[in-house]
């Protein structure tokens, strides 16, 4: 089998501050302090472009918290802009004309640019720090006649559009990873596209409500959006996304050792507008520098079992460059866009 996995390691020679005209300098991983020119922010927006509920929303708040619980800013005020996988909210940082904004951003935007063929792009902001990455889960029902993995692919690849797989937006985390379990199973792109029938939800809650009103099959989302209802046997969890087990769901088998050799994590971060002064920047990047050294940050990442995978600087410029190009290419592979 092949393995198909999603590189955190930053690779692009190409550096989205070419295209920016702006990258916060001097602040690689484990967040090196900014120059002594960087601005001193007493406040910040944070945009969630994403309805309530879901892990953009989640982290967006929890920065939100540690941020004024620390008393890092005075105030740190969250606005929720969803809609098309993130994509109409960066279409509203494009014309942000406050420089202390902060988006929430990931893996699902990535996606969600190319499916949508979105006029606004990563590429024209400002990054400023990759903060997490996290495992997918695919869940089912309680009493689900699936009992694995496999019966559940099995039963895509026999029946087709007759199992519903809800996730997050169109061409997201969660949609790659129910193509590339296809792909696995021995799928080309053009099958995948005519077996998949993906429904995709605005996160939150209502994933859950679809799988508890048995109107669809199984979900994909983060290990964090499901545990919960795992925990309670609403849902049951047939298998995880990342390497090793989840933190959150421990006794939850990997995909690897259910025969589907794909290991496939989400991540988020943190953009500012494109066009910002240079201190600007690097103001945003020791204000989130400094979140991330904080104990309330590392009890956030325990208690959400979301794992440490702090970038900024031109790493994390790198990184976002590379991850546009594997992205790009794997919806192409699997059939979600041509």
């Amino acid at each position: 089998m092949r393995r198909t996995t999603i590189a955190l390691v930053p690779l692009a020679a190409l550096s989205l501050a070419a295209l920016t005209g702006c990258n916060p300098q001097g602040a690689g991983a484990g967040g090196a302090a900014a120059s002594q020119d960087a601005a001193s922010i007493d406040s910040v927006n944070i945009v969630v472009p994403a309805d309530p509920g879901g892990g953009w929303d989640q982290t967006g708040r929890a920065v939100s918290d540690v941020l004024t619980g620390d008393k890092l800013v005075g105030t740190a005020a969250v606005s929720n802009v969803g809609g098309a996988g993130g994509t109409v909210g960066l279409a509203s940082l494009a014309t942000e004309r406050d420089p202390y904004t902060l988006m929430v951003t990931g893996l699902v935007m990535v996606g969600a640019v190319e499916t949508n063929a979105a006029e606004n792009r990563i590429e024209d902001t400002t990054p400023i720090a990759r903060l997490t990455e996290e495992p997918l889960v695919v869940v089912v029902p309680a009493a689900s006649q699936y009992q694995t993995l496999k019966d559940l692919v099995d039963a895509v690849v026999a029946d087709g559009q007759g199992v519903t797989i809800t996730g997050g937006s169109a061409g997201g985390a969660d949609h790659i990873l129910a193509g590339l379990l296809l792909e696995e199973a021995g799928l080309t792109g053009a099958d995948i596209t005519s077996k998949l029938n993906y429904v995709p939800n605005a996160g939150g809650g209502e994933a859950v409500s679809l799988l508890l009103g048995n109107n669809a099959a199984a979900g994909i989302s983060g290990v964090g959006e499901f545990a919960e209802y795992v925990k309670s046997g609403d849902l049951r969890a047939l298998a995880v996304s990342s390497e090793e087990a989840a933190a959150l769901l421990p006794d939850v088998p990997t995909m690897t050792s259910e025969g589907y050799d794909v290991v496939y994590t989400n991540w988020r971060g943190l953009l500012a507008p494109g066009g910002i002064s240079e201190a600007d920047a690097e103001g945003l990047t020791k204000l989130v520098t400094d979140m991330h050294a904080s104990d309330a940050w590392k009890s956030v990442l325990e208690e959400r079992g979301w794992t440490d995978a702090f970038l900024t600087g031109d790493e994390f410029t790198s990184f976002v460059e590379e991850n546009v190009v594997d992205v790009s290419g794997t919806l192409k592979n699997i059939g979600l866009v041509s």
